[in-house]
């Protein structure tokens, strides 16, 4: 893990701030993670790099979380916040055609995805949304799926997690 003088966790923070406007967000991020970014074969990478701004997008929109951490959690991308679950992403080379967003699979997380969304995504038990590499992200529904995580301690008790579907 870096420390709070790590040169290369700073320049993390400034590039997420230039990428996303960045007013009141503190993103603590891992090296690693950027060396894990580049391990990914080319067309994966852009795939999961997309993941990765929905998450830094989500979290600078929402007042609630002020400091995301961003490290490496059994290998993989993982994002951190105090009121959130951890969620998780990866691409796997056993399954080269898909990549997944993870999910604790101990909360009510993926669960009322499926009764919110349904058939929308393709999930693996309750602990991932999985994609496949050639479709189309629905970018508005998996934003609702990042920010039910990423607050999953203060919206648990909401119905749907407090998930509004547009119509």
């Amino acid at each position: 893990m870096a420390s709070e003088e790590d040169p290369s966790e700073e320049v993390e923070q400034v590039e997420a701030g230039k990428l996303l406007g960045m007013s009141s967000l503190n993103l603590n991020t891992d090296p690693r993670v950027k060396e894990k970014f580049k391990s990914y074969p080319k067309g994966v990478h852009s795939k999961m790099k997309i993941l990765r701004e929905l998450v830094l997008e989500v979290a600078e929109n929402h007042p609630e979380i002020e400091n995301l951490e961003e490290t490496l959690k059994w290998g993989e991308p993982a994002y951190l916040s105090k009121k959130g679950s951890t969620l998780r992403m990866d691409w796997k080379e056993k399954s080269p055609d898909q990549y997944a967003l993870y999910f604790q699979c101990t909360t009510s997380l993926v669960e009322t995805f499926k009764q919110v969304f349904g058939p929308l995504f393709r999930y693996e038990g309750n602990r991932a949304i999985l994609f496949s590499l050639d479709e189309d992200l629905p970018l508005d529904e998996i934003k609702s799926c990042i920010q039910a995580s990423l607050t999953y301690h203060r919206v648990k008790n909401q119905t749907d997690l407090g998930i509004k579907v547009r119509s």
